[in-house]
């Protein structure tokens, strides 16, 4: 029985994350990293590769809780099973290890009433693949197969027991008691790791993240919303190396059914400025410097090769696999696992690094004297291959173009090298050069790129296809969001790609240019670039509908995929993404800014009206 996506809900350590469903089973954990192999791999597959539910004894399959919530300002799940002879709750949360073998802990407290529940315990590595080998160790259940083991106990003690390769155990809940399972792994050459406490554990956990979202400054409408988005990027970081992953999940399809499913795992360049945007304008300067200095780990070295990701810690191999025995969320196979899109050409990657290292020199992030020289030395390789098509933003897996987007943020990085020249003459730089770079590369995107007759960009040179991502023109500074080729561009887009007043990425029924059969979702991170377009062209009733139509998007728990199906009325795509809840805060911002002013403008109007009287 396969969940709508949207039925799920995050937990994790700053190091990995698992994805717990409305029916109180864990089903996609990777340990021990985001990218590490997973344990639970039920969501890409059925029960038998992996999964841990803990329900009332008398739920049905697939019955889901309640109703559930995270705790305020936190990444902590209560989930409420309410029956006929009592309430129980479920905390699930995974305490951040500081260097401590990972946890899972899921604790069951008694609201009310007698509920007797039942833990399913089936525990399969190597995603889904391995059966582990199961013993008792003093009291405990220890799961070992090849580098990984994990141990299995409760507080107080619960009777359990082996049956059809799953550890199993059922046992009363009254009103008041608590009972505490802790799931542990560690690598199976080390001795088994100390065991925590649960319950000072979740004390811990809730004070660390109330701690850290105390820090956020953004005050305005949607706070809620934003403060659920900042707490789900802090999530998808990894804490050792400052890197964020695009999503916790692999292969979840833009189509159900379809093949459109790629491993989002790994850390994006195009992420870059979005990201450091939202975390330095909501006051985390700590998660932006981390992510600024994983960034000038990855790019180092010759810039010619610079890839679109990385690995959480700055790996450049990710091969792509198919991994055969998981038939796919919803039948839509392959299941992949890696990323064949390492290894394209994408000339827009090059812009969103100098854009983000610029934005965080402007912010007053302390400069690191190597950075500029990174600068330069990718500048000088964009000089020389800004004309060279690409696979561009999506990464298609098509003929190579000459896209849009690409050569508007090559436009970016010489404009902001440009920017830095001007304001720091101190800088050695060749200041003509890149207003000369800069001067070319506008002439030729509004020449080439540019669709008079229909008054729009398009998404490739000699297209008339479009693509959602030149609604960024005005945002990066290309044109001015008064220009009629930008509010041309905003209404051909929404006209052309908007889908139940979502919009898609570009058409996949008219283009062949991803080389890909089937359709996708639309997509939540333009809708948001939509919603943005249309408050700089001045339709800002227009883009705060839109913005709230996005927020109802958002499951239960505030948590966005990467698409949205509107006539299904489904998430789609892997989740949660990083992308979408970037576009959601950015955003957010942009409307708060607005009123801002506007209630500025006021204070400014009434100050006149009573001077004059």
């Amino acid at each position: 029985m396969t969940q709508p996506i949207e039925d799920y809900a995050l937990i994790g350590d700053l190091m990995t994350s698992a994805l717990v469903g409305r029916d109180g089973s864990i089903d996609w954990l990777c340990l021990p990293r985001f990218d590490s192999a997973a344990c639970f791999a039920k969501l890409l597959g059925d029960e038998e590769n992996g999964h841990w539910r803990i329900a009332p004894l008398d739920a049905a399959p697939g019955e889901p809780c309640t109703r559930r919530a995270y705790v305020d300002g936190s990444l902590i799940l209560e989930s409420y099973w309410e029956t006929e002879t009592g309430t129980v709750r479920v905390t699930d949360f995974m305490p951040q290890r500081e260097g401590a073998a990972p946890d899972v802990i899921r604790i069951l407290e008694g609201i009310s009433g007698t509920v007797r529940m039942r833990s399913t315990l089936r525990l399969r590595f190597d995603y889904g693949h391995v059966v582990p080998w199961v013993r008792r160790s003093n009291g405990d259940r220890v799961a070992i197969a090849g580098p990984d083991s994990a141990w299995f106990r409760s507080e107080p003690p619960v009777r359990t027991w082996g049956e059809e390769n799953s550890t199993l155990s059922q046992f009363p809940v009254t009103a008041g008691r608590r009972v505490a399972f802790v799931l542990t792994w560690h690598p199976s050459h080390r001795p088994r790791p100390e065991p925590c406490d649960p319950f000072s554990a979740l004390e811990q956990s809730l004070a660390d993240w109330r701690e850290w979202t105390s820090q956020c400054r953004y005050e305005g409408p949607y706070e809620e919303a934003v403060t659920r988005s900042l707490i789900t990027l802090k999530a998808l970081t990894y804490a050792p190396t400052g890197g964020i992953v695009a999503a916790a999940t692999t292969s979840l399809p833009e189509e159900l059914g379809g093949i459109r499913n790629w491993d989002y795992r790994y850390c994006w360049l195009r992420d870059a400025t979005l990201t450091l945007g939202s975390l330095l304008s909501t006051g985390f300067l700590d998660e932006a410097r981390a992510w600024r200095e994983w960034l000038l780990r990855a790019v180092a070295g010759d810039p010619a090769d610079l890839q679109i990701m990385y690995g959480i810690a700055g790996e450049r191999r990710i091969p792509e696999v198919e991994l055969p025995w998981l038939h796919g969320y919803a039948a839509s196979a392959p299941v992949r696992v890696g990323n064949a899109a390492v290894d394209q050409l994408q000339l827009d990657v090059y812009g969103e690094v100098i854009d983000s290292l610029h934005l965080a020199r402007s912010a007053g992030l302390p400069a690191e004297r190597h950075a500029w020289r990174i600068q330069l030395a990718l500048l000088d390789f964009l000089e020389r291959n800004w004309r060279r098509p690409d696979e561009g933003l999506w990464e298609v897996r098509g003929p190579r173009r000459h896209f849009v987007h690409s050569k508007v943020m090559a436009w970016v990085a010489a404009d902001r090298a440009v920017r830095t020249l001007e304001s720091d003459p101190s800088i050695p730089g060749e200041l003509d050069r890149w207003r000369a770079m800069r001067d070319e590369v506008h002439r030729e995107v509004c020449a080439k790129g540019y669709d008079p007759e229909r008054g729009t960009f398009t998404q490739y040179y000699g297209s008339e296809e479009l693509d959602a991502a030149t609604l960024l023109i005005p945002r990066v500074g290309f044109l001015p969001p008064d220009d009629p080729r930008v509010i041309g561009t905003v209404d051909a887009v929404r006209a052309e790609l908007g889908s139940s007043g979502l919009v898609r990425r570009y058409s996949t029924a008219v283009s062949t240019v991803d080389g890909l059969p089937g359709d996708e979702g639309a997509f939540l991170a333009c809708s948001f670039w939509l919603t943005d377009a249309l408050h700089m062209t001045g339709r800002r009733e227009e883009a705060r509908a839109l913005f709230e139509r996005l927020l109802a998007v958002r499951n239960d728990v505030g948590l966005l995929a990467e698409e949205y199906d509107p006539l299904a009325g489904r998430q789609l795509g892997n989740f949660p993404q990083a992308f979408s809840h970037v576009g959601l805060v950015n955003t957010a911002l942009t409307l708060a800014g607005s009123d801002a002013d506007a209630d500025a403008d006021a204070d400014a109007d009434t100050g006149a009206d009573a001077g004059r009287a």
